[in-house]
């Protein structure tokens, strides 16, 4: 991680559980890198394990509500204008469409736990008008295990929180074969309830 980028962190986080939920919210950083450090500070007696996993929570989800937003009231034409600004490029969105025609609002859900996707999957939703209060609780409910996870890695790396990017994907893999088993599993059921309408 570059000099810049670790000073920002350090400037965010040194207003504790509010630069935490801000590092989620404005996704300059890798949530895990904020969460790790988080996790580095709890083991500095500066923060307490649960007040930063819901520092994260909170970050995470408002960083979801704008881009949700952004699909409702901007669509397309607007990701395709400013999409680099959020780091969200064309194809990670036709992706994210195509999920989420395919296998319905149940995605929001799973696709968080895939790399990059997991952000773009919220502007689809946006789109085609998901229920916001649906769209809210799916959230959560992944950023809960996510930001349990990056947060004790962090405590159990200590001051090598740094290296959370090269230990990061042998801990993610298992969310991600969870994700597309979750995935599958939906489609199968979703599938059979439709046909006998």
């Amino acid at each position: 991680m570059g000099a810049f980028l670790t000073d920002l962190l350090e400037l965010l986080t040194s207003f504790g559980y509010i630069g935490i939920a801000l590092g989620l919210m404005v996704e300059i950083i890798p949530s895990e890198i904020v969460l790790a450090y988080g996790g580095y500070m709890v083991t500095k007696g500066i923060i307490t394990f649960w007040g930063a996993v819901i520092a994260g929570i909170i970050g995470g989800t408002i960083a979801q509500w704008f881009l949700y937003w952004i699909g409702a009231y901007g669509g397309r034409p607007f990701l395709q204008k400013y999409g680099k600004y959020l780091f969200i490029r064309e194809k990670h969105l036709d992706v994210s469409e195509k999920w989420f025609k395919e296998y319905g609002t149940g995605i929001v859900f799973t696709a968080r736990f895939v790399p990059v996707v997991r952000h773009a999957i919220s502007i689809p939703a946006g789109i085609a008008k998901m229920s916001f209060w649906k769209f809210t609780f799916l959230t959560i409910l992944a950023m809960v295990p996510w930001s349990i996870l990056f947060v004790y890695l962090g405590i159990q790396l200590k001051e090598n929180w740094i290296n959370i990017e090269e230990i990061a994907t042998s801990y993610t893999i298992p969310f991600i074969v969870f994700a597309f088993v979750g995935v599958v599993l939906y489609f199968v059921f979703k599938k059979p309830a439709s046909s006998q309408k």
